[in-house]
């Protein structure tokens, strides 16, 4: 490993170099949050886009737990409609969690910095908390038994759910250590 890394920093390439300091940019942030491994598997493709921005990083984990969630909520929505097990409880805060993470990307991309930057994280951080509560709600819903059928396609929703909580929890902490640069 220290061999390879030497030669990265030999080659005539910045980029290669560059994304290695990116990846161990995303890999230190990571290792703070709650999932570390799932935060940098999601983050680490997004390294020459991060690059060493602790806001470009919170806001990529916000991006990626949005596609995540939408991803989900299609997901619930066929299980919905093929097999009628999601109630219209669960698909409401599964929306309802999609909607805040949505608002938290449109606050950190708007964010300039300044006087609102205190505003914002606030803004940002109750809306990603609140989505976390909305998937714990959502998955509590999937405890129920149905058919074995029901029982797979739950399953694989529960799944899914569970990794959108922990991503963003991870988004939260990211988000969280970027606002503690600015105090």
């Amino acid at each position: 490993m220290y061999r390879r890394f030497l030669l990265l920093l030999k080659a005539k390439k910045p980029p290669a170099v560059s994304l290695l300091f990116c990846s161990e940019f995303i890999r230190t942030s990571c290792s703070a949050t709650t999932f570390p491994k799932l935060c940098y598997n999601s983050l680490s493709a997004h390294a020459t886009k991060i690059q060493t921005s602790a806001k470009l990083l919170a806001s990529t984990a916000l991006d990626v737990t949005l596609a995540s969630a939408k991803s989900t909520t299609a997901a619930m929505f066929n299980l919905q409609q093929s097999h009628g097990g999601i109630s219209p409880r669960d698909s409401a805060a599964m929306r309802d969690c999609v909607e805040e993470i949505r608002q938290s990307i449109d606050e950190m991309h708007a964010s300039k910095g300044g006087a609102d930057f205190e505003m914002m994280i606030s803004d940002v951080q109750t809306w990603v908390s609140a989505a976390l509560t909305d998937e714990t709600t959502c998955n509590d819903g999937f405890a129920g038994k149905g058919t074995a059928a029901d029982g797979e396609m739950k399953t694989v929703v529960r799944g899914k759910i569970e990794t959108i909580g922990q991503l963003t929890s991870n988004a939260l902490a990211l988000v969280n250590a970027y606002a503690t640069l600015h105090h």
